[in-house]
């Protein structure tokens, strides 16, 4: 999941260089959700490991 954030932002950023604005901020738009989904199974995993069973 963090890959295709980082390949999103890669995308994101080239795209604004290059100067397509509207695919520069899609593209910026899918990684900040990619990293925010990352973010949640992170911080779930990290507490369900921590878990006594």
């Amino acid at each position: 999941m963090l890959w295709y954030a980082w390949v999103f932002l890669v995308i994101a950023i080239l795209a604004a260089i290059l100067g397509f604005g509207g695919i520069a901020a899609a593209s910026a738009g899918i990684a900040k959700i990619c990293f925010i989904i990352f973010l949640v199974l992170f911080l779930v995993s990290l507490f369900a490991g921590r878990r006594a069973v």
